[in-house]
């Protein structure tokens, strides 16, 4: 069975990303790349990446009017990446022609509220209601928009899942026991994100801070 711990690597250094990635590799579902890595090393990185042999999550966050977000993902076809992400609030012109102009075998997934975002930042950029409001209502516009699942935190994925039980999940800012928050605001651990429903994991600094990255993984992949 493969694992639905995908490893987030984000530094702009192409060989310290295969370094970290060969070292977790067979524990592991997938790699997780973003813009840090992907503003970087582009296409030839990703490509590098995938040789690996690992799924490759490409986690862009694609945010602009219809046109130019289809066409972008349309550039990003060769790389044939299996899970893409772009903003839910991105409306849903937007959302369906992301869908549109992805490949068969990549799934789309929208961005709700960032893991670093709580209540008192929803309402600095004058979004009213919780978190958990905000979340389901574009889980509500992804679904009818024709993605197939979205990114939100594990506070989340429950009501998310019982909503969308066909849904794919992404829970990003997920913490072992004990393990520092940092710059996230809704953390669960990895054992309660996947009990509620998430569909894969994304985990980066309690693996690639470790002195130990295989051993780390190896740990949370453990719990699950």
């Amino acid at each position: 069975m493969t694992s639905p711990l995908y490893l987030a690597i984000d530094t702009p250094h192409l060989d310290a990303a295969l370094t970290l990635a060969q070292k977790v590799r067979y524990h592991v579902g997938g790699l997780k790349l973003g813009l840090e890595f992907f503003c970087a090393n582009g296409h030839h990185g990703v490509h590098e990446m995938a040789k690996i042999g690992l799924p490759i999550f490409l986690d862009l966050k694609l945010h602009d009017i219809p046109n130019t977000v289809a066409k972008a993902i349309q550039a990003l076809r060769p790389l044939e990446p299996a899970i893409l992400t772009v903003h839910a609030a991105g409306g849903r012109a937007m959302l369906e022609e992301a869908k549109a102009a992805a490949g068969l075998h990549t799934k789309v997934v929208g961005v709700t509220v960032l893991t670093s975002l709580d209540a008192p930042d929803l309402d600095d950029i004058g979004v009213g209601g919780t978190t958990h409001d905000q979340v389901v209502r574009l889980a509500a516009l992804a679904r009818t928009s024709g993605l197939d699942g979205i990114v939100c935190s594990g506070q989340e994925v429950k009501s998310a899942r019982k909503a969308w039980p066909g849904g794919f999940f992404v829970v990003p800012g997920v913490r072992p026991v004990n393990g520092k928050a940092g710059d996230q605001k809704r953390i669960v651990t990895p054992a309660q994100a996947m009990s509620d429903g998430a569909s894969i994991l994304v985990v980066g600094r309690p693996i690639t801070q470790s002195q130990d990255p295989d051993l780390a993984a190896r740990e949370i992949e453990a719990t699950l």
